[in-house]
């Protein structure tokens, strides 16, 4: 089955709006946890605009099911940070100083020793390592190298193709990368503009998909089904697009 990783990253730009703590972060994270979640996926980024580093600490109190960090390891907070507390899963992104949401994946040619080397950091301390890809067969299998678990393919291409009425050609080349991946041994994960309408055929098309990590959608859809109901309804587009 394809698990279900919740970005709570919005529940935390609502609450820094105001201020105070409402919603409560940790709350959120515990019930939609309860609601049926597989994991809780969280961003914290340098300007801490939406999770603050303490958030993370206060959640790793908490957590019952998968805790996944992401971020920029050229940040020597974040790798402090994800040292501290060691999440189940870290996914390296590489996110500009500043950047509104993350746009590609790592080169993972051109950042091979970089990457190998902050890989091996956080595998020292028990921690599973993904990293953010492109859907390109030549990244994947140079992800290989780095020593990752497994790579998150970047699915924004995806889901505008799909939205446009092109969902064969929305999928082919994570097909091909999914397929490299396989290959090489790696595990695959999923996120990025995925949504109750894009997602069930992209879990139905992907072998092996592990694992998805949706926020932004499934807070917008949680504003008109509510939280409880949208945790349960992504959960079962993963379930029925199962392809083993």
């Amino acid at each position: 089955m394809t698990k279900l990783s919740v970005n709570i990253n919005k529940f935390a730009t609502l609450r820094n709006s105001r201020g105070g703590n409402n919603p409560n972060l940790v709350k959120a994270a515990i019930d939609i946890e309860r609601f049926g979640a597989n994991g809780i996926t969280v961003h914290p980024r340098p300007d801490e605009r939406h999770i603050r580093y303490q958030d993370v600490y206060d959640l790793k109190k908490v957590i019952t099911t998968e805790f996944n960090i992401e971020g920029n390891p050229t940040e020597q907070k974040f790798v402090e940070l994800v040292l501290a507390n060691k999440p189940t899963q870290v996914t390296l992104v590489p996110d500009a100083l500043g950047q509104l949401t993350s746009n590609h994946g790592w080169n993972t040619v051109e950042y091979a020793d970089y990457l190998t080397n902050i890989i091996a950091v956080f595998k020292n301390a028990g921690i599973r390592v993904s990293i953010f890809v492109d859907p390109d067969a030549d990244m994947v299998a140079a992800a290989k190298l780095t020593g990752t678990d497994r790579v998150e393919l970047y699915t924004e291409s995806y889901a505008k193709d799909f939205a446009a009425g092109n969902k064969e050609k929305a999928i082919a080349p994570f097909i091909a990368a999914a397929q490299k991946a396989k290959e090489v041994n790696l595990g695959i994960n999923a996120g990025h503009d995925l949504d109750l309408q894009n997602l069930n055929y992209f879990c139905r098309n992907i072998p092996g998909l592990l694992e998805v990590s949706i926020g932004h959608a499934l807070v917008c859809d949680a504003l008109y089904y509510g939280l409880e109901n949208v945790v349960q309804m992504y959960k079962k587009q993963c379930e029925d697009g199962v392809t083993g």
